[in-house]
């Protein structure tokens, strides 16, 4: 198992049809016996992490069982949220349990934020070079 790994930036078009480079990473969710690859945006101007709506129904996951109301801020601010745990798998690292924010929004990326992805790993972003790099955090 690698300490560290490296990962390339990914063009991505907007609604204005212009293409940007962003800090995507492939990322396995599991939640009981469900699993579901995605591409996580790496946020960290973002307090928690977000899980769209449709992803976590996929991931077998109920609205109505989850009991922790979060308030999100921003543009999903006007959405209902619930707090809800995952197993996540990145490269060869051994999962770890990320808490998300589980939103009714549809149109929104799964975002990994500060509460708790930038806690669990340690990332460096290499913006010239269009890649960054992801380590376990210590004692992990």
């Amino acid at each position: 198992m690698a300490d560290r790994q490296q990962f390339p930036y990914v063009a991505v078009r907007n609604t204005s049809d212009e293409v940007g480079l962003r800090p995507l990473l492939p990322i396995t969710l599991h939640y009981r016996e469900h699993k579901r690859q995605a591409s996580g945006l790496l946020d960290t101007g973002a307090d928690v992490n977000v899980l769209p709506y449709q992803l976590g129904l996929e991931l077998g996951g109920v609205w109505d069982n989850q009991r922790t109301s979060i308030q999100l801020s921003g543009n999903l601010a006007n959405y209902s949220a619930r707090g809800i745990i995952l197993e996540a798998s990145v490269g060869n690292f051994p999962p770890v349990k990320l808490a998300f924010a589980w939103t009714q929004a549809e149109n929104v990326p799964l975002i990994l934020g500060q509460v708790n992805f930038f806690i669990e790993f340690d990332v460096c972003f290499f913006r010239s070079r269009s890649s960054f790099e992801i380590g376990l955090r210590p004692n992990s």
